[in-house]
């Protein structure tokens, strides 16, 4: 159960956050959704692939584990990574489209928060508001986070149609051996290859790069090379 409400420096001027990173807050799962927002700095750490809906539409996700369950890149303090996909960073928080005060009729994103959230209360953590009514520097770290989000959803689906127009996405047999005995499948996930970036003739290269969608495909092939990392990483757990 939520228990979610517009934020507003009123009602939640004591209001505060204890952030932090664990399974029961939702980091230990082997895939994550992301968005392209994200890809410059979530190509440095993770596999960006993508998945198609029943609805036909299309999903970015990082490759986190091979079990169920499986976070690699979680350790006992948190996150081990450089980067933190924005789904976990903004916590507790949310966007909700919200009707405009000055006209009903019109709808803006607002903040909303889970009041029955572990991470929120008032007795412990970072405030969210200044004693003057402003936003603390930790609201104004989730308000970027939301924004992240906010922005890459609206991006995404004209990004990968585009891309889908000019056979950018590729399926593929994700088949991860760690050893003889040990193989893992990733199935029903697609990639940007690369040999399909390089074989783009100049008038698809030209109009991709004046939409803004040349440079996330980029990123999103150069992550695949993270799969081997994610195997070291999977082959020294267990060993361990």
């Amino acid at each position: 159960m939520t228990n979610k409400v517009l934020l507003n420096n009123i009602d939640h001027h004591d209001l505060r956050l204890r952030p932090g990173y664990h399974a029961g807050f939702g980091d230990a799962v082997n895939q994550m959704l992301v968005f392209p927002t994200e890809f410059e700095e979530a190509q440095r750490d993770f596999p960006i692939l993508f998945r198609r809906n029943d609805a036909g539409g299309v999903q970015a996700v990082v490759l986190l584990g091979l079990d169920r369950d499986e976070n690699l890149f979680l350790g006992p303090t948190g996150w081990t990574t450089r980067y933190v996909p924005a789904l976990q960073r903004r916590g507790p928080f949310s966007i909700v489209m919200t009707p405009a005060a000055d006209d009903p009729d019109r709808r803006e994103p607002m903040i909303h928060v889970d009041l029955d959230d572990r991470r929120i209360g008032r007795d412990e953590g970072v405030p969210l508001f200044l004693p003057q009514g402003g936003n603390a520097p930790a609201l104004e770290r989730v308000s970027a986070t939301l924004r992240t989000i906010y922005v890459g959803m609206e991006m995404a689906q004209p990004l990968y149609a585009a891309w889908d127009a000019h056979g950018l996405l590729e399926p593929v047999e994700l088949d991860v051996a760690l050893d003889e005995e040990r193989h893992y499948a990733v199935p029903g996930v697609h990639a940007v290859v690369e040999h399909r970036l390089a074989a783009l003739p100049g008038a698809a290269l030209e109009a991709l790069n004046r939409a803004g969608f040349l440079r996330p495909a980029m990123l999103a092939s150069a992550s695949l090379g993270n799969v081997h990392r994610l195997i070291d990483l999977k082959r020294r757990r267990d060993g361990a």
